[in-house]
């Protein structure tokens, strides 16, 4: 989300909303100031916090979730015909730019989470409101880590990296990615961490996040999904080698989302217990 909002402030950045066409009518939040209150603005900067983008233009912003099949796409043409509701395209908005290019927001699948919202402050977004500490922040230190995990108390270290009122803008995929590089299991207790082994969590926090937007600067937002797949190590690869010892990467599914692990890097080679799939095979 880092480089994706680095990519959209170079190519939005000083220049004027013409209009937003809204395609998807439940993707916006809110009503007040109306969707209309960005037409004929100026984007000042485009910024994130956390998951959210952020676009601000002339003092009215407008903020967006994409949620998990969310993304956006760059036209460097406005299409002809105006975006409309229809329940066979993922099209949710199209943001006009200068009556020359656009940016399609858009959401695949049957499950829809992405989130539009206009407001005078981000902070009068709930969801952003209640972020906890950025990873890639200088101020998040060694020091707020560890005061996060003892508070999170014997939660799973998965949960906690995943959830965006404790860390802001890691989600499931670089949860995985970190607890991979740390060598440290998904389930193992929040507080239970010694002094070496917090210092080897919060190297991978800073590691993984750093590298990921390293990576990514420069990138167009069609290539970012792309280069973040190629680059993972665990999440999203059961089945295949771990890329460390060579072990076959497994998955613990639950009833929304799954994990990916190394049993052999992380868990001393004993598998995860998948309640779900033992479920299915009685």
């Amino acid at each position: 989300m880092e480089a994706l909002a680095l990519d959209l402030r170079s190519r939005l950045a000083g220049r004027a909303i013409t209009r937003v066409d809204l395609a998807a009518f439940s993707a916006l939040k809110t009503f007040d100031p109306p969707l209309h209150a960005l037409h004929g603005t100026l984007v000042d900067d485009v910024t994130r916090h956390g998951k959210f983008l952020d676009i601000d233009a002339s003092g009215v912003h407008l903020v967006l979730h994409l949620a998990l099949m969310g993304w956006v796409r760059w036209r460097d043409e406005v299409p002809e015909l105006p975006a409309r509701p229809s329940s066979k395209s993922p099209l949710a908005a199209r943001i006009v730019i200068d009556d020359e290019s656009a940016l399609d927001v858009t959401e695949f699948g049957t499950r829809k989470g992405l989130a539009m919202y206009v407001v005078r402050d981000p902070m009068q977004v709930e969801g952003i409101a209640r972020l906890g500490p950025d990873p890639i922040s200088d101020d998040f230190t060694l020091e707020v880590l560890a005061g996060i995990l003892e508070a999170e108390g014997r939660k799973q270290l998965k949960g906690v990296l995943r959830h965006q009122g404790t860390i802001a803008g890691i989600g499931n995929a670089y949860s995985d990615e970190i607890l991979h590089a740390a060598r440290m299991s998904p389930y193992k207790p929040a507080n239970g961490l010694d002094d070496e082994e917090l210092q080897t969590l919060f190297a991978a926090i800073k590691d993984t996040i750093g590298d990921a937007v390293r990576r990514s600067q420069g990138l167009a937002a069609s290539e970012l999904k792309g280069e973040k797949k190629s680059n993972l190590a665990v999440h999203g690869r059961a089945g295949e080698p771990c890329p460390v010892c060579g072990d076959t990467v497994r998955e613990v599914s639950f009833a929304d989302s799954s994990l990916q692990y190394c049993a052999t890097c992380q868990t001393g080679g004993k598998p995860l217990a998948d309640r779900r799939m033992s479920k299915l095979l009685k």
